[in-house]
């Protein structure tokens, strides 16, 4: 099957303090972490980005635009671990009163938020066996 999105390039305003908050939790994902380069196993790739041409305006995902990235494991022990270990590596739960259902009863996901307020959701998604 061919991957459903090539690659998403994010453009952040602290490049060094990025990569070590995306490569720490896309790499639990197995994503492979080379510099600003995180690539899924299928191809997919997201490339981190800081350019000189950037206004200094903070990120604000309420605002038109993309809301959050959602990324998939079918590990719930992992689910777990990256929600414990998250605060540790620059992010912030979000809804953790509502943690793991906050999408609803049937939706099982932690939802993150950078240190630069980019909304990453976790979800679990058990692979069929």
């Amino acid at each position: 099957m061919t991957r459903a999105l090539h690659h998403l390039d994010l453009w952040v305003s602290d490049l060094p303090r990025a990569e070590a908050e995306w490569g720490w939790l896309l790499g639990l994902l197995d994503w492979e972490h080379d510099g600003s380069t995180l690539t899924h196993p299928d191809g997919t790739y997201l490339y981190l980005e800081h350019s000189p041409d950037q206004r200094d305006v903070p990120h604000d995902r309420l605002r038109p635009g993309v809301n959050h990235l959602a990324v998939t494991t079918d590990d719930r022990a992992l689910l777990d671990r990256i929600r414990a270990e998250s605060s540790a590596h620059g992010w912030h739960e979000l809804f953790p009163d509502h943690y793991p259902h906050a999408g609803g009863e049937q939706h099982t996901a932690l939802y993150l938020e950078s240190s630069e307020g980019f909304e990453v959701e976790v979800v679990l998604e058990p692979s069929e066996r």
